[in-house]
């Protein structure tokens, strides 16, 4: 009920004024239709905190059949191609199985070396995301206790779990990245000094929903080289289920042994009942010790989506 009367009051947007309201020492900016009608912005604030459905749509894509157009480019320092794919690969999912097919590729450059690995930390982890390497089996799209963790990983799969956990949880802490792991949180005490909250409700994609909205203060000074990792992120959320609709990020942070610079654009879709990303784009620019600095561009197109017979 509360929904309906907020898309009631949808037209007065333009003229009415955001509110500021303190939840938890943390400052967050409201429309004031939300603070007329008594709406429980408090819950939504935990739910949004507390979020998988993110997660939770790429799970999805373990169970399901898909096609997807793949586009990844590596670039040298002066922003030019220095290797590239560009394919066309086909998911196929029967008796409770998945297998990647491909059914186009091209490659230029040091893609692949001898072995036809990837010469590229970027690609490997672009290939985790949506190729299966051989047959994959008994996998399931259930959240629930199957969330990321790196400890118990070393080396450069340590690494690689930690840019799913930044790719996936982006706003929550990742342990073991010296310098920013708790940096990283955007709703722990340390973080709320240093970012500004909001909330709104827009038209996305033919549909109301809510927006989040998280963006460094502007009066930081000095403070924001040391302390800000994440420059913007913003989520478009459902409002009757709180899916996430749509997602757009940037984090960047310079330390001594290490430097990024990254943006991501995911958009959803729903394919029966579920939702799944339609659309991935990533520009990310970063240096690790020990490892050769990547500067590389990817985008995923998702589509043709089929669910598996139950016998």
């Amino acid at each position: 009920m509360k929904t309906f009367i907020l898309i009631l009051f949808l037209p007065l947007f333009s003229w009415g004024q955001d509110t500021t309201i303190i939840d938890n020492n943390r400052v967050v900016t409201l429309p004031e239709v939300m603070i007329r009608n008594d709406f429980n912005y408090k819950k939504l604030l935990h739910q949004i905190q507390n979020d998988t459905t993110f997660y939770k749509a790429f799970r999805n894509l373990r169970v399901l059949g898909y096609s997807s157009y793949n586009d990844i480019q590596m670039l040298d320092k002066k922003g030019k191609i220095k290797a590239s794919l560009s394919s066309k690969t086909k998911q196929v999912r029967a008796n409770g199985c998945r297998t990647t097919e491909v059914l186009e590729e091209k490659t230029t450059g040091d893609f692949y070396n001898n072995a036809h690995q990837y010469n590229y930390i970027t690609a490997d982890m672009y290939a985790s995301l949506f190729f299966s390497r051989g047959k994959i089996c008994g996998e399931d799209n259930i959240v629930a206790g199957h969330t990321l963790d790196a400890s118990n990983k070393s080396g450069m799969e340590k690494h690689k779990e930690q840019l799913k956990m930044l790719f996936f949880n982006p706003g929550k802490k990742i342990p073991g990245i010296p310098f920013i792991g708790n940096k990283l949180d955007l709703y722990d005490e340390q973080a709320i000094k240093y970012y500004d909250y909001k909330i709104d409700i827009v038209e996305y994609a033919g549909q109301n929903c809510y927006t989040f909205t998280i963006k460094p203060k502007e009066d930081l000074g000095w403070l924001k080289n040391d302390n800000i990792v994440v420059d913007e992120m913003i989520t478009w959320f459902d409002m009757k289920t709180l899916e996430v609709l749509a997602r757009n990020y940037s984090l960047s942070y310079k330390a001594g042994v290490y430097d990024f610079n990254v943006s991501m654009e995911v958009v959803m879709q729903k394919f029966n009942g579920l939702t799944v990303p339609k659309l991935l784009r990533y520009k990310g620019n970063w240096d690790i010790i020990f490892k050769k600095r990547e500067h590389a561009l990817f985008t995923a197109t998702l589509f043709d989506f089929t669910q598996e017979k139950k016998n």
